[in-house]
């Protein structure tokens, strides 16, 4: 496909003005998880879904959730609305979703679990996303930038092979350790599925891409090395390949003294960083590493509202100003925000100078 430059599309979307290397301030600002619970139009559009993965295999209602926010508080960047265990679903493990539990699938216990798995088969759900993207592309402002996105090989094969989320990762780590022929299987089929779904979002309109890695801070460092920056290195160097001009963020949560060797070791263009993440190391990250730099307020802040919260954003604009910075928060919005926090947070970032 043939694909504007970065420094054509940055004209028009300021949130790819920090990786274009241009002038953005205030700066560009989206929230993770920023389409979802917290709004009123989310929850009536979830009903008419059904389940949660029916909404993201639905382009129609998927692209109208994803808009949502934007209608709202004119965010500069969407993100696809999807779930990173759309790539584990493809493959044909079992995922369901438990209202108020959170996912469930059939674990992979064993080398037999990932033979069965069907990389060959992914091709349908995908394309179904892939719809998704181009609705979305069509329907958006011109000045807003569209994010694709998958889990990190690490964080997906967490929960492929503990069967749920879990507050440390055993499962997967002790596969790691005991088996590690069979649990590099499982990774390499998870890079090679991911770069074929990224690749999808590109083909289909997507400005840019961010990896979740949301349990990298669960591991040791040798481990950090092996299963987070090696396959994540890995994926961008074929996506870089095909597609030079698409940024790439990588989000290694709770890794955070491991953020400057992730970002020299894998070749992402920026880092989200997590709320633990000291303003003071930020700033370092971004002048010690030149890569965009995007994070990190507590989500609970947002929820609290009030001068705290004020103070904050305030903290965060003056320590970052200068720097190639994104505006948003260290992990995802919660559930019980109220949207007028996220309507007085815009304001503040917008008035910022």
């Amino acid at each position: 496909m043939t694909l504007e430059t970065l420094a054509q599309r940055a004209q028009r979307r300021r949130f790819l003005k920090p990786f274009a290397g241009q002038t953005a301030w205030p700066p560009p600002m989206w929230l993770m998880r920023q389409a979802g619970r917290y709004l009123p139009e989310y929850r009536e559009t979830r009903a008419t879904a059904g389940s949660f993965l029916n909404l993201c295999y639905a382009p129609e209602l998927a692209a109208e959730v994803t808009l949502q926010p934007i209608r709202r508080y004119g965010f500069d960047a969407s993100i696809l609305f999807s779930d990173i265990l759309v790539v584990p679903d493809a493959l044909g493990q079992e995922v369901r979703f438990v209202e108020g539990e959170g996912p469930r699938l059939d674990p992979i216990e064993d080398a037999g679990g990932v033979s069965r798995l069907k990389p060959e088969a992914t091709g349908e759900k995908f394309s179904i996303v892939a719809e998704t993207v181009s609705r979305l592309r069509r329907d958006l402002p011109d000045e807003t930038a569209l994010i694709g996105f998958c889990g990190a090989p690490w964080t997906v094969a967490t929960y492929m092979v503990g069967g749920r989320g879990s507050p440390d990762q055993a499962a997967a780590r002790l596969m790691a350790y005991r088996d590690p022929e069979t649990f590099q299987r499982l990774i390499d089929i998870l890079v090679e599925t991911s770069v074929d779904y990224l690749s999808r979002q590109v083909e289909a309109g997507a400005d840019a891409l961010q990896i979740f890695d949301s349990w990298a801070g669960s591991l040791a460092d040798n481990q950090f090395a092996r299963w987070v920056v090696a396959p994540t290195r890995v994926m961008i160097a074929r996506l870089k390949e095909k597609y030079p001009e698409i940024p790439i963020l990588g989000f290694p949560r709770g890794a955070d003294q491991l953020s400057a060797l992730f970002a020299a070791e894998t070749g992402v263009d920026g880092i989200s960083c997590n709320t633990a993440m000291p303003l003071r190391a930020m700033v370092e990250l971004a002048e010690g590493t030149g890569r965009v730099v995007q994070g990190n307020l507590d989500p609970l802040l947002l929820v609290a509202g009030g001068k705290q919260l004020d103070d904050r954003v305030d903290e965060i604009l003056t320590a970052m100003k200068g720097k190639k910075f994104i505006f948003n928060l260290g992990h995802g919005i919660l559930q019980f925000t109220p949207p007028e926090n996220v309507t007085r947070l815009v304001e503040r970032v917008r008035s910022s100078e």
